[in-house]
């Protein structure tokens, strides 16, 4: 199978074929350097079912909305 790279919002990539699982993405409160409030959204990834393989991924909701788009293949 050929590696598909996707790269992850903060600037790492990650082979989207190894991903064994995807969480439902998930909102937060999180205040900014500057005192704002806003909202940041997770979401889990893992290439494998144990917990030492599973990686955090944060972003805003359009970064965490791509990313999950890629993954399972529908923005190509």
């Amino acid at each position: 199978m050929q590696q598909r790279w996707v790269k992850l919002p903060n600037g790492n990539v990650i082979d989207a074929n190894r991903i064994v699982f995807i969480s439902r993405p998930e909102s937060y409160p999180k205040m900014d350097e500057e005192g704002n409030d806003g909202i940041e959204w997770a979401v889990m990834i893992g290439t494998n079912l144990t917990r030492d393989s599973h990686i955090s991924i944060s972003g805003n909701k359009d970064e965490i909305g791509a990313l999950i788009g890629k993954l399972v293949g529908a923005a190509g």
